[in-house]
């Protein structure tokens, strides 16, 4: 009866363990949307190069920032790819290519903070972008311009909490440390 519990358990947990291998499809499909986003990047990259002529100082900076913003949104996939293939499934094997130093060290905390970054990032970019139009004299809609403000405000403040969240448990999973030798224990 023990062998059949142990047989069980060894079962059990060898298949808990092999269900990691059921997010490779995802790390994949996030990989064919970085392939899909390149595509709209080079697109818009040649609609601008095909106007380059007619563009303004400010709808220069408007494609740099654009052009920014896909940019980040596919670092955003990549890290998120790769450091959850990597915490999540198995080590990646790059076959001798030389890793990116970040890779197999961005834990899961890491990763957050990093997707946090990268969102504020975009979001800093669609205000920037909403600014840039005011000043040429676009009509923006006031109601449109207060809650883009409060979202990357409220972004802002998640990643501050998120932060802090990070910082105190790891605070809390330090072991205590034995006071220096020529200082004397608090009494």
């Amino acid at each position: 009866m023990e062998k059949l519990r142990s047989l069980i358990r060894r079962n059990v947990s060898r298949s808990l363990f092999d269900a990691r291998w059921l997010m490779a499809p995802f790390y994949f499909g996030l990989v064919v949307a970085l392939l899909l986003l390149l595509f709209v990047f080079l697109r818009q990259l040649a609609n601008y190069a095909l106007r380059i002529t007619d563009l303004g100082a400010a709808d220069a900076v408007l494609m740099a920032l654009s052009l920014i913003d896909l940019s980040l949104v596919a670092n955003l996939l990549l890290i998120v790819t790769l450091a959850g293939y990597e915490n999540f499934v198995t080590r990646i094997d790059s076959g001798g290519e030389r890793r990116p130093q970040w890779m197999g060290m961005v834990d899961f905390a890491a990763m957050k903070n990093k997707l946090m970054g990268s969102i504020i990032a975009i979001s800093a970019i669609a205000l920037l972008r909403i600014f840039m139009k005011l000043e040429e004299g676009s009509r923006i809609d006031p109601e449109t311009l207060r809650w883009m403000s409060a979202i990357h405000g409220m972004l802002l403040l998640s990643a501050l909490v998120l932060a802090v969240t990070e910082r105190l448990a790891r605070h809390r999973m330090l072991p205590p440390q034995d006071p220096p030798p020529n200082v004397p224990p608090p009494s």
